[in-house]
């Protein structure tokens, strides 16, 4: 992979901008822009203060009592604002948004967001190092910073499930050699690791030599397990799930990628950091995933930021964890914090409740103004991202299980999100089996051309009644194209309108298409705008209201993209039959018997 043009932090050395920056500093040269009139957060310690700030270039000059200079290209009014670093979102995916990047950053970047962490793992799952790569250029040209890692699970478990590539630790070493790489991305496959297998052995080694970030998925671990993930070289984790896994984690050492996408848990996490009476420097703030819908109407870690806020934490808190705590773990020492020599990466903020952004500066140029884009956000051609389905159309007996006798015994996938094996015994009609009372039906076709598409087919009890069928080819992580559904005829209906749309959802009912949005890019993302997307996506939701009974936290919509994720502990429906990564075992069909 090669270079980026940009080469940072060392960009802020050139020796021409620091004499600037120096001259301007001592008084004896006017800054490029001069920030005036309001308030500073400091987030070392915390406090607000009345303070101007002066930059030069890409930065920071001087911050000085206020109404000090006067002299200045550039002078803006920041009366009754507070100023603070940009906010950094530590852990993200631009695919779960379903908009490219460049309509991702003119999403956030008015918000105040100005460094991402992207994993491009979805874009990888689908077109291997080609996404990755087109993942690199679609960054380049943008004003959002995009911190990309390498991703580590292509496939998350390999022999469970086929994705459209195999990343070995070869490619994860050609990737990091990249500058636009900033490390290993999530390292989902934690049996692989905790095993010592050789595969997951060297791909975390090849982080570790690169000198680079090795970051983590450390779900239910506990235990020699945690130790054990750890000792390996993982170093962060963002899913957690309840306050006593925070606090477990926290006290491990882990860095700690709080995460917004699991609002749930979020008033038991500020209860347990209250509880310590401080912040620990080790929390960060993550988006991970943030829908079209989400994204449009409330943000991306700005709507995190509110909502900690809204649930207790204090606003100097959840900003120094969205900065200084999150260039701490960047080993980024140009970004975080207001200070002289820093970047100027600057935000604005009406007021530390709702952090709505009044000016957004990065690199000492004004991108944003009172939510709008300033700064031009130039797109990267999609035609690479194309024709990702590689499936003929489906019938109605693609979504049966054929048998031959009168009953039979078999495996279910209990409970959505925490799975556990289950059993029951239903009965065969004109030749195949009949879904057992109460559960509904998951198949998963692999579409990435690398092996044969027919459906594998499971069960799944604790999911409702389903009165229709709901297909999808965003299906974490290896995006094969997925199936949910209550009868053969609307799964093959959605799963069709799909491949025909080359990707993306559709929801049928009763023989009729009730939604669809067309994902053709990856099968995963669309050139349309975000406003578009996210009126298409909110169809979706409400059409799958009408088609099945959801019960939250965890019988959610949001369910349906992590039902394939086969690196998480207990089974899960994948193109290979229904997989177990503790056990290894693979079914695939799950008649366990016939009477």
């Amino acid at each position: 992979m090669n270079a980026i043009a940009r080469q940072e932090p060392f960009d802020l050395n050139d020796p021409a901008l620091r004499a600037r920056a120096v001259a301007a500093a001592r008084g004896d040269a006017p800054f490029d822009m001069l920030i005036t009139g309001g308030r500073l957060l400091d987030t070392v310690t915390g406090l607000i203060r009345e303070a101007d700030v002066g930059l030069v270039g890409a930065l920071i000059a001087s911050v000085h009592a206020r109404a000090s200079r006067i002299d200045a290209v550039e002078i803006i009014d920041a009366t009754d604002g507070i100023l603070t670093p940009g906010l950094i979102d530590t852990h993200m995916h631009v695919e779960s948004s379903m908009v490219t990047p460049a309509e991702y950053a003119s999403a956030v970047l008015p918000r105040g967001v100005t460094t991402v962490v992207w994993d491009p793992h979805e874009f990888g799952n689908v077109h291997g190092l080609d996404g990755v790569r087109w993942a690199i250029e679609a960054a380049r040209a943008l004003p959002l910073r995009m911190i990309l890692l390498a991703p580590s699970c292509v496939p998350s478990a390999p022999g469970l499930e086929l994705a459209g590539a195999d990343f070995d630790a070869a490619v994860v070493t050609e990737m990091l050699r990249s500058p636009a790489v900033g490390g290993v991305a999530e390292v989902m496959n934690m049996r692989g690791v905790i095993n010592g297998d050789p595969r997951m052995s060297a791909i975390v080694n090849s982080g570790l030599a690169s000198g680079k970030l090795v970051c983590g998925h450390a779900r239910g671990l506990t235990g020699a397990d945690l130790n054990a993930f750890m000792a390996a070289g993982v170093t962060s984790d963002h899913e957690l799930t309840s306050g006593a896994d925070l606090s477990a984690k926290l006290s491990a050492g882990l860095t700690i990628e709080l995460r917004g996408s699991h609002d749930h848990l979020l008033q038991e996490f500020v209860e347990v950091l209250n509880g310590l009476g401080h912040l620990p420097p080790t929390i960060t703030l993550c988006t991970d995933d943030v829908f079209p819908d989400e994204l449009y109407q409330s943000g991306g870690l700005d709507d995190v930021a509110r909502r900690l806020v809204r649930y207790g934490m204090k606003p100097e808190w959840a900003l120094r964890a969205a900065t200084f705590n999150a260039a701490e773990r960047l080993k980024r020492s140009d970004l975080g914090l207001v200070a002289s020599g820093r970047r100027a990466d600057l935000v604005l903020f009406e007021d530390l409740t709702e952090f709505r952004a009044r000016l957004v500066i990065s690199d000492g140029r004004v991108v944003a103004r009172n939510g709008s884009m300033e700064a031009t956000v130039q797109p990267l051609d999609t035609a690479p991202l194309i024709k990702s389905v590689k499936l003929p159309l489906l019938t109605d007996n693609d979504f049966r299980i054929p048998a031959k006798g009168k009953r039979a015994r078999v495996a279910t996938i209990d409970r959505p999100r925490f799975t556990q094996w289950g059993e029951a015994e239903t009965y065969i009609r004109d030749g195949f089996v009949v879904p057992p009372v109460g559960s509904a039906m998951i198949a998963v076709a692999h579409r990435h051309g690398r092996a044969g598409g027919t459906p594998r087919n499971g069960f799944l009890s604790g999911w409702g009644e389903w009165r229709g069928a709901f297909c999808t080819t965003v299906s974490h992580d290896s995006h094969n194209l997925t199936v949910f559904g209550g009868n053969a005829a609307d799964m093959a209906l959605a799963a069709n309108a799909v491949i025909t749309a080359g990707g993306g959802m559709a929801v049928a009912k009763d023989g009729q298409i009730e939604a669809i949005l067309p994902l053709p890019l990856s099968g995963l993302v669309t050139d349309a705008s975000l406003k578009d997307t996210a009126s298409a996506f909110a169809d979706i939701r409400k059409a799958m209201g009408k088609i099945v009974d959801w019960k939250p936290p965890y019988r959610v919509f949001k369910a349906c993209f992590g039902a394939t994720l086969a690196c998480n502990a207990g089974p899960h429906q994948t193109d290979r039959g229904v997989a177990d990564v503790v056990t290894g075992k693979v079914l695939e069909d799950p008649v366990l018997e016939i009477f």
